[in-house]
């Protein structure tokens, strides 16, 4: 196992376990440790003016330190005092797959962290991202629940199938983009190829609205009322660039509504607005009424067409309760209701999210179909006849029979035997020598075996997945593209070594280290670096030593003018050892 378990993450289905891997703690370097220091010190010096209480309060609650990169073992040790746990993954997983992670109280965190020349802000998830950001504020009760149900719900939306196309083209943007080295031309190739795919989605999917959602509320939301909002979202809480931007009146701060759902998103660019919601109650208020629109609970013909759009495995359930989950291929439709519904390849049958016996995909192998809705000329429909009903329709063992539909689809042929729901509700009913026929079109004849007949009057219910996670293979995830790492040079190596030596100058496990060397080292072969410059102002301060203090502000004032786009982060950091250093 590449993960150390605990009592959540041995819930969760085998499924979501082939997307976690191990953390590799040992290969976090010490320039690493710095991004994170750097930015947890200017994050907790900001937010905690701009943040939602429950940020601070999240950090000590979840013991995120602002000095070390989490350790994702620690971490659930402290997490599962408040019934959640996290896991490491490789970047973007599928959304679908993100959301069911959340239905089982686990945060998903991308493992790796931001280049430094990212430090403000990288559209690749990061462990800034993900631990200092989501971490912190599952830990209010009410916004924990919102996140638990916003991914129970989410996991159900169904997909078009040009979203996972668009997700791939934003994983490989992220990977690209954070990787170090990578020519902008094949940045802007790979932002103009998702702007050209989010140009062509055409109607956008339940997957694409609560995406929505979510960017909304759980990554870029804010909170309390429009004059005053403060923080809550982790994409701000992590991004020392927006958390200050968003704050500012060039963002337009819109109330939170449903209307969410249809306000698209650009993930490579600042956003121009952002909604706020009165209370993290609100929030589930707003979930709840989107989850109202979604076929999971409207079901229908648009639900069944919806599933047929998404070309992959989806599930829906009849009124008798009996759930046909595979990948379904066509409808046929008369005065707008389904009549009669096809899946091709491996399908199977449950109910209460529990295979039926004898009807798994090795069952129905090559499809399922079935007609929905009520007997032509008969006022009851079939899963509401009583076993008396039942026989006096000669809906009975061995009875050779023609039933027909509204809609004109017919099923002829000698009844086997029929399955009960626990209610006692006939769900299905086998035949033999059965021909289905719609007019003069044959949907199922003798020779293909015996016919299994879903018994239904409507299709209450259309979601992604299946409904007994057992009744296929799931373990078929292959990502295409993994995160970059860096390719080390000897400069490299050498600015991690003089990274790690003031690390531990710092911590006092070596004390012997000369810094004044080690700036020489920076002039000389490192121009550019400024952060390491900054750590060692911060000790020279602390050492009262005011001969290096200003060797080092005129260093640094010389990179300020050979990169002017580095002056903020200079100053910001400076800014902080003083006024940790006054306080």
């Amino acid at each position: 196992m590449s993960y150390e378990s605990n009592p959540i993450l041995d819930k969760l289905p085998k499924h979501l376990k082939q997307f976690i891997k191990p953390q590799n703690y040992e290969e976090y370097t010490a320039i690493d440790q710095a991004v994170w220091r750097y930015v947890m010190r200017k994050n907790v010096d900001y937010l905690s003016k701009v943040a939602h209480s429950s940020y601070m309060d999240g950090l000590k609650k979840t013991g995120i330190s602002i000095d070390h990169i989490p350790n994702m073992y620690g971490m659930n040790r402290i997490l599962k005092e408040i019934g959640w746990a996290a896991v490491a993954v490789d970047g973007f997983i599928p959304p679908s797959a993100f959301m069911e992670f959340q239905a089982y109280n686990v945060l998903v965190i991308a493992s790796d962290i931001r280049q430094l020349e990212n430090i403000e802000y990288t559209p690749a998830p990061d462990i800034i991202h993900e631990g200092a950001g989501h971490a912190p504020i599952i830990a209010n009760p009410e916004y924990a629940e919102y996140l638990r149900r916003f991914g129970e719900i989410g996991c159900k939306a169904i997909s078009s199938a040009k979203d996972y196309e668009l997700y791939n083209a934003v994983r490989h943007l992220s990977i690209i983009k954070e990787a170090h080295g990578t020519p902008q031309s094949e940045i802007d190739e790979a932002e103009k190829h998702i702007g050209h795919l989010q140009e062509n989605m055409g109607e956008p999917s339940e997957m694409a609205l609560i995406r929505n959602l979510h960017w909304w509320s759980v990554e870029y939301g804010l909170i309390g009322t429009v004059d005053h909002p403060k923080i809550y979202g982790a994409g701000l809480l992590s991004s020392i660039g927006e958390s200050t931007w968003c704050m500012t009146d060039k963002v337009k701060k819109i109330p939170y509504t449903i209307e969410a759902a249809h306000t698209e998103f650009d993930i490579t660019k600042p956003q121009p607005q952002l909604f706020v919601t009165p209370d993290f109650a609100f929030l589930s208020q707003v979930l709840e009424d989107f989850a109202n629109t979604m076929a999971v609970r409207t079901g229908g013909l648009s639900g069944i067409k919806k599933l047929i759009g998404s070309k992959a495995l989806g599930t829906i359930e009849l009124s008798t309760g009996l759930q046909i989950s595979g990948e379904f291929s066509n409808v046929i439709e008369n005065d707008g209701k389904p009549i009669y519904i096809q899946t091709t390849g491996g399908t199977a049958l449950a109910y209460r999210e529990k295979e039926l016996v004898g009807h798994s995909t090795a069952h129905h192998a090559d499809g399922f179909g079935s007609p929905i809705g009520k007997l032509k000329g008969i006022n009851i429909a079939i899963e509401d006849m009583g076993p008396r009903d039942l026989k006096a329709y000669k809906i009975y063992e061995g009875e050779e029979i023609v039933l027909e539909f509204e809609g004109g689809i017919k099923v002829e042929g000698t009844i086997v035997t029929g399955t009960r729901n626990l209610m006692g509700k006939i769900i299905l009913i086998t035949f033999e020598d059965c021909t289905v026929t719609q007019n003069n079109k044959v949907l199922f004849q003798p020779e293909w075996g015996l016919y299994h007949m879903a018994v239904g009057q409507h299709i209450v219910s259309a979601y992604n997945g299946p409904a007994d996670l057992n009744s296929f293979n799931l373990m078929s995830h292959q990502i295409t593209e993994s995160t970059i790492k860096l390719k080390k040079d000897e400069k490299r190596i050498q600015l991690e070594r003089f990274y790690e030596q003031i690390r531990h100058f710092r911590e006092g496990k070596n004390t012997t280290v000369s810094r004044n060397k080690v700036l020489q080292a920076l002039k000389k072969d490192h121009p550019k670096d400024w952060l390491l410059p900054v750590e060692l102002y911060e000790l020279a301060k602390q050492d009262n030593n005011q001969e290096f203090q200003q060797e080092l502000l005129e260093h640094l004032e010389h990179i300020k003018q050979d990169n002017p786009k580095l002056g903020h982060l200079i100053d910001d950091g400076l800014q902080l050892v003083d006024t940790a250093l006054v306080s």
